[in-house]
């Protein structure tokens, strides 16, 4: 789900703290600039005027976290009645040369990075912009979001859904220990014995976003796994976990490498039909246990089957000399509904 923000007409402070921060950002350009440094009195002059400027540019950066912290709060509270795994606001990017600003939100908070919701609106706002939208073509969507700058390839194809590709703002890092095998089986309505196949066994990664992943022996028991609350707050709650990510190496389609679920009750997310960034940190995963070889790697994990929506996401690995050098998130977006919300003010 994607909700624009509608920009309102700028006001005269805000127009003000774009004058303040522009000028400001000249002024650091001039205090580098060889030709200014050879002049005195010029570089007298400009670093009088950046030394003045210092302290109003302190009050707009203050201002527009004020702003951003209000403007959260109403975001989120929109969030919160859309009810959705995440919802994406779209704003107006503080680089020109970008696409857009996006903040993302689950019903109950704000995250730093999302790959569902990337793909989606970078697929959407292709589609607005290109010239013929049923036909075919590409296009590059540059997004500013919290974990950073993210460059998504858009390809767009008449008849077809749009597929989007980006690589992940942070590659995967293990991020500690997660409770014991039987603990984690009781949090998700399992026996001890469907944890962990071949040689996987439950981890934590991050990239992004910090999830548990658990291996689950087979589709059947990955089919019967439920949040257990009173087992899920003393196995999962207050480890800094978005949730937690199910595998399993059986597939329902032979062209799928794995077969995944995703718990995210902390967040107001009680199952997502596609979760990218949490195929993003599972990169780290797949290279920890599966050992694989220098060269590019593709791997499709299916997600959503027990909910009746299904997704694929397609997981590209590169690794060099033993380590994994990059990894990109890609998939398919289809537009669903489309509408307008009046927000009072």
């Amino acid at each position: 789900m994607i909700t624009p923000v509608r920009q309102t007409q700028a006001t005269v402070i805000e127009s003000l703290v774009d004058q303040i921060e522009s000028r400001f950002s000249e002024l650091e350009r001039q205090m580098s600039d060889p030709a200014v440094i050879a002049d005195q009195q010029r570089y007298a002059e400009v670093g009088r005027e950046y030394r003045r400027l210092g302290d109003a540019r302190e009050l707009a950066t203050e201002w527009r976290k004020l702003r951003d912290d209000l403007e959260g709060a109403r975001m989120q509270a929109v969030a919160r009645e859309f009810n959705l795994s995440e919802t994406v606001f779209v704003l107006k990017p503080q680089n020109k040369a970008h696409t857009a600003r996006v903040r993302i939100f689950t019903p109950t908070a704000e995250l730093p990075f999302a790959g569902h919701p990337t793909v989606g609106t970078a697929a959407l706002l292709a589609e607005i912009k290109a010239s013929s939208p049923a036909g075919a073509g590409e296009a590059l969507v540059v997004l500013e979001a919290p974990v950073g700058i993210i460059r998504v390839g858009v390809r767009m194809r008449a008849g077809a859904a749009s597929f989007a590709e980006f690589d992940a703002p942070k590659l995967p890092e293990e991020s500690g220990v997660l409770p014991s095998s039987d603990r984690l089986a009781a949090a998700l309505s399992l026996i001890p014995a469907e944890i962990g196949f071949e040689n996987h066994r439950p981890t934590k990664f991050a990239a992004g976003n910090t999830v548990a992943f658990v291996p689950v022996a087979s589709l059947d028991a990955i089919a019967k796994a439920r949040v257990a609350s009173h087992h899920w707050d003393g196995a999962m709650t207050g480890q800094g976990l978005l949730g937690a990510f199910l595998y399993c190496r059986q597939t329902v389609h032979t062209t799928s490498s794995f077969h995944a679920r995703f718990f995210g009750p902390d967040f107001g997310v009680p199952e997502d039909p596609a979760t990218g960034s949490a195929a993003a940190a599972f990169a780290g995963v797949v290279h920890l246990f599966d050992e694989l070889p220098d060269g590019s790697h593709k791997r499709v994990v299916e997600q959503g089957y027990e909910m009746g929506r299904p997704s694929l996401i397609s997981l590209s690995l590169q690794v060099t000399r033993g380590k994994l050098d990059a990894v990109r998130i890609g998939g398919h977006a289809v537009r669903v509904a489309e509408g307008k919300i009046e927000v009072s003010c």
